[in-house]
C-alpha cells in the first residue's frame, strides 16, 4: 500500500490450522483487516490455485478479482463432509464450489481458466487496463486503431423488430480498439456484460445490457455484478461506457421476495455515486426506473446519447396502452384493432429519443457509425473532469 502495488494472492489453503487454536483464527483476522484497508488503493487479485476453505476464502472475498482453475481449485465455506452431516446432502467438491460452480452460479469467481499457466497469464492480461493503484494512471492502449473509425456495420445491428434480440458483444467489440474486450464474470448473470477496454487508448470500463439474455433486463444478480464493476472502476478513475438496451427490471416473485428492490438500488447506487466520467450509448430500449438506473444525464452522466432506433419510454407500447385505454378498448367494439392503433399512436410519440434529446436529457441523437469516434471525443475532453461527493465518514450502500 505504501508503495502503490497491486497485491496478487495465489491461494491454496486447507483453512486454520486446527491445533493452533485462536491464534491461528487471529492471523486470519489481521490479512482480512489488510485487505479491507487496501481496498480501492491498490488492486487486489486473488489466484485460487487448490483447495480454499473455511476461513480461507474471505481473503479472496473481499479481494477485487478472484480467478480459479477447473478441476484443481475449489472455495468454500464448509466442505463436502461438513454439509453432509449438517444437512444431509451429498455433494461433490465440484458441484459444491469447482471454479464453474463459482464462476456461473454464485458469481463469487469472476474468471474460471483451464489451468494455472492461463490462470497466470489472465491475471497478467488484466493489467494491460487497470492502473497500479488509486492515484496512477490505467495503462494506455497501443493506439493503433485509427480514432475517425467509422463502422458501417453498426447499421445493421439492431433488427427492425423491437421484440427481437441481438447480441450487444457485437457492438461493443465494433466499437473498442482492435475489437479486444476483457471480459469479466462472462458466465455470470449474462443479462449485462462488464469488461475493459481500450477506446481511442484510453482504458475505459464497459457496462452493457444484452438483449440477447433474458431480453437485456436487470434482476438481482446482474445488478450485484454491474454493481461491483462499476465501484472498482470509480475506485481506479476508469472511465465508465455504458451500452443500454433495457426493458426494465425482472417481474416476478422470486425476484420480489429476493430483494429485486434492495438489489436493484445497489446497481443505482453505485452509478450514482461515481464520479469517473460516465458516458452512456442509448441503442434501443430505455424503459422505465431501468433507464434512470443505467447511467442517466439525471444521475450525473457526462455523456449521453441515442442511436436514432432508441426508445426512451415509461413502459412498453403494449402494456402501457392496456394500462393507459383499458376502458376505452374494452367499449370499442373490436379490442384487437383497437389496441393495436393505440399501441401504434403511442410507438409514434414514445419510440424515439427525441423528446429527450429535446429536454435535453441526451447531448446528441448520433449515427451508430459515428459512435467510436463520438466516445472517444468525449473520453478526451472528460480527462479533466471534476467531480466530488459530499464530506462524510461513507455512504450506507443498500446491502
Amino acid at each position: 500500500m505504501n508503495v502503490g502495488a497491486p497485491v496478487i494472492g495465489l491461494n491454496d489453503s486447507g483453512g486454520a490450522r486446527i491445533q493452533e487454536g485462536v491464534v491461528s483464527l487471529g492471523g486470519y483476522a489481521e490479512i482480512f483487516l489488510r485487505n479491507t484497508l487496501a481496498s480501492g488503493v491498490v488492486p487486489q487479485i486473488s489466484a485460487v490455485l487448490g483447495p480454499c476453505a473455511g476461513g480461507a476464502v474471505y481473503s479472496p472475498a473481499i479481494t477485487d478479482f478472484t480467478y480459479m482453475v477447473r478441476g484443481t481449485s475449489y472455495m468454500f465455506v464448509t466442505g463436502p463432509s461438513v454439509v453432509k452431516t449438517v444437512t444431509h446432502e451429498d455433494v461433490t467438491m465440484e458441484e459444491l464450489g469447482g471454479a464453474d460452480t463459482h464462476a456461473a452460479k454464485s458469481g463469487v469467481a469472476h474468471f474460471a481458466c483451464d489451468s494455472e499457466p492461463e490462470c497466470l497469464q489472465h491475471i497478467r492480461d488484466l493489467f494491460r487496463f487497470i492502473p497500479s493503484n488509486n492515484l496512477g494512471p490505467a495503462p494506455r492502449g497501443p493506439g493503433t486503431d485509427p480514432r475517425n473509425r467509422r463502422e458501417e456495420s453498426l447499421l445493421d445491428v439492431v433488427p427492425d423488430n423491437a421484440n427481437k434480440p441481438y447480441d450487444m458483444h457485437e457492438v461493443i467489440t465494433r466499437v473498442v480498439d482492435d475489437a479486444e474486450f476483457y471480459e469479466v464474470q462472462s458466465e455470470y448473470a449474462k443479462n449485462i456484460i462488464c469488461g475493459f477496454a481500450h477506446l481511442g487508448g484510453f482504458s475505459v470500463g464497459v457496462v452493457a445490457n444484452q438483449p440477447a439474455v433474458l431480453a437485456g433486463v436487470l434482476d438481482i444478480s446482474a445488478s450485484l455484478k454491474a454493481a461491483r464493476f462499476i465501484r472498482f472502476c470509480d475506485a481506479f478513475n476508469i472511465p465508465l461506457v455504458t451500452f443500454e438496451d433495457v426493458p426494465g427490471f425482472l417481474p416476478g416473485t422470486a425476484q420480489e421476495h429476493g430483494g429485486i428492490i434492495k438489489h436493484g438500488a445497489k446497481l443505482l447506487y453505485a452509478y450514482c455515486e461515481a464520479t469517473v466520467p460516465k458516458l452512456t450509448v442509448i441503442t434501443r430500449k430505455a424503459y422505465g426506473g431501468a433507464y434512470d438506473v443505467m447511467s442517466s444525464k439525471h444521475i450525473r452522466g457526462d455523456f449521453n446519447v441515442a442511436w436514432p432506433t432508441a426508445e426512451i419510454a415509461v413502459m412498453g407500447p403494449k402494456g402501457a396502452v392496456e394500462i393507459l385505454f383499458r376502458k376505452e378498448i374494452s367499449e370499442s367494439g373490436d379490442e384487437a384493432a383497437a389496441t393495436e392503433a393505440k399501441i401504434e399512436e403511442y410507438r409514434e410519440k414514445f419510440a424515439h429519443p427525441y423528446i429527450a434529446a429535446g429536454r435535453g436529457y441526451l447531448d446528441d441523437i448520433i449515427d451508430p457509425r459515428d459512435t467510436r469516434p463520438a466516445l472517444i471525443d468525449a473520453l478526451e475532453s472528460l480527462q479533466t473532469k471534476r467531480d466530488k461527493n459530499p464530506p462524510k465518514k461513507h455512504g450506507n450502500i443498500p446491502l
